[in-house]
């Protein structure tokens, strides 16, 4: 009896003594990465001074991006909704034909590089479709620019999001409604919305945070006009581009703590759910 724990020890003993340099590697090669984004942050930090935040808030150029991209965040955010939870319900619960095709589609906005998809839109809007809706709302360089640049990038994740959402919930709740008389729809919007409100959260989270961090798609598309098509990326691309260095690092701090909250936000009431009854 006294025997076998100290075996069992000796054991254990074994087995942490070797994966110690497996644990080792992990520790380093992870811990290198948080090192460096965390450097950079604080070299964000230590650059810029409450006084170069203060002038920054105070110039009618930078506020005025501020609130266009607080407002198109936002409208970017709803459009990325109304879009991602019907086509992740579908993706993730129907089986036809194209699936494959359309999922990789879907996809497309996430591997282009942020110029492609900007150019891509300015093309699009100089066919003979295009310009008739031109002729009806202006777009190109223009405001509802800015929104549909972000929206063709952030829906995407939005979409992938709702996807895997749909996908941990049961259906056997949405199958018993059905049995129980409940059309298809009234199932989706009594059963399975509801469990989906954690991933919608995500969802429009992702959304709005890679909204605001987007600038390829809105610099080809919308240009770079003060006081029209300016949002905080933009601003600072043209504060860099004449040598104010404060105004730019201050603008990007104002972003960092944006996407911090978001990034937390997400965290905290992320995809996790209760469990169903």
């Amino acid at each position: 009896m006294s025997v076998e724990p100290s075996q069992s020890a000796a054991s254990s003993a074994r087995t942490i003594t070797s994966d110690a340099p497996f644990f080792v590697c992990l520790i380093v090669l992870g811990g290198a990465y948080v090192l460096l984004i965390l450097a950079m942050l604080v070299a964000d930090a230590s650059f810029t001074t409450p006084d170069h935040l203060w002038s920054a808030l105070k110039s009618p150029e930078i506020r005025y991006s501020i609130k266009l991209s607080l407002i198109s965040c936002a409208l970017t955010t709803i459009l990325s909704l109304w879009v991602a939870v019907p086509i992740g319900y579908l993706m993730s619960r129907f089986d036809f034909r194209g699936r494959s095709v359309v999922d990789s589609v879907l996809d497309i906005p996430v591997v282009l590089p942020p110029l492609v998809i900007g150019l891509s839109l300015l093309i699009l809007f100089q066919t003979p479709v295009g310009r008739a809706v031109e002729r009806v709302v202006p777009v190109t360089y223009e405001i509802p620019s800015v929104i549909l640049a972000q929206f063709t990038v952030a829906c995407a994740f939005a979409v992938r999001t709702m996807r895997v959402t749909f996908d941990q919930i049961p259906i056997r709740a949405e199958q018993v409604a059905l049995t129980l008389g409940c059309t298809r729809s009234q199932a989706f919007w009594m059963v399975v919305l509801p469990e989906a409100r954690r991933g919608m959260l995500t969802a429009a989270t992702l959304a709005w945070a890679r909204s605001l961090g987007e600038f390829g798609p809105i610099l080809v598309f919308s240009g770079a006009t003060r006081m029209r098509t300016e949002v905080m990326p933009t601003t600072v691309f043209l504060e860099l581009s004449i040598g104010n260095l404060e105004a730019a690092v201050a603008v990007s701090l104002l972003m960092v703590v944006a996407a911090v909250v978001v990034l937390v936000n997400a965290r905290i009431f992320g995809l996790r759910r209760p469990p169903m009854l």
